[in-house]
């Protein structure tokens, strides 16, 4: 680290980013100058200070941390991002790696691998919890197909509004109340969107619906 690393740390739980400002602030090459409970916040702080590294939660109040990277790379703001996430499901983590993120910890392994994460992204390199490694090499070795636009044909206006709303995380009950329909219609929904684009898997809609979710977004515009 040839000068000293200006970092911005977003997480809403104050005792975690406590933890986290404590280790980086034993290190002369790593100033902080930022913090965030929140990802609206976040986002402010890494647009005015132009860090070098922003540390976030993947989940947070306003913006979670994958909505903060995708609106900063469209910027073009030069920044490298590190994700600290509870998550270990695997359609996260590719999610993240699809949108620019470097560095992809496990909030358990954090204290034990933030500084060699933050070295490999300042070094140009990728860095993911060890216990994630099955991750990179899926990816490595993936041989999916890039969708195409024609499953926007496949879909009805009601399916795409449901699979919208699951590539933001919402629960089945959340969109059920949403739409103001019961909880089994929009289960039937979501099996027959799965059917149609024949997604079969624990989670592979939720995937598919984050990997895919700009296209229907400019559909439904």
């Amino acid at each position: 680290m040839a000068h000293q690393l200006k970092i911005v740390i977003a997480d809403d739980h104050p005792i975690f980013r406590e933890g986290l400002s404590r280790i980086l602030n034993k290190e002369t090459a790593i100033k902080i100058v930022g913090q965030a409970g929140n990802g609206g916040d976040a986002l402010h702080l890494i647009k005015t200070l132009k860090p070098d590294i922003g540390i976030l939660d993947i989940s947070m109040p306003i913006k979670n941390g994958l909505e903060i990277v995708q609106e900063i790379r469209s910027l073009g703001q030069k920044i490298d991002f590190i994700i600290m996430t509870m998550y270990r499901e695997e359609e996260y983590f590719n999610h993240a790696l699809d949108c620019g993120v470097k560095g992809y910890l496990l909030k358990e392994n954090a204290a034990d691998e933030l500084l060699n994460c933050i070295k490999s992204v300042t070094e140009g390199r990728y860095y993911v919890s060890s216990i994630l490694t099955e991750f990179l090499i899926n990816r490595k070795n993936r041989t999916d197909v890039e969708p195409s636009d024609s499953f926007l044909e496949k879909l009805t206006q009601m399916e795409l509004r449901i699979l919208n709303m699951i590539a933001e995380n919402k629960t089945s009950k959340k969109i059920a109340d949403l739409l103001y329909v019961s909880h089994r219609t929009v289960q039937n929904h979501r099996s027959n969107i799965c059917n149609k684009l024949n997604l079969k898997g624990h989670n592979r809609l939720l995937q598919f619906a984050l990997e895919n979710k700009n296209k229907f977004n400019l559909h439904n515009s």
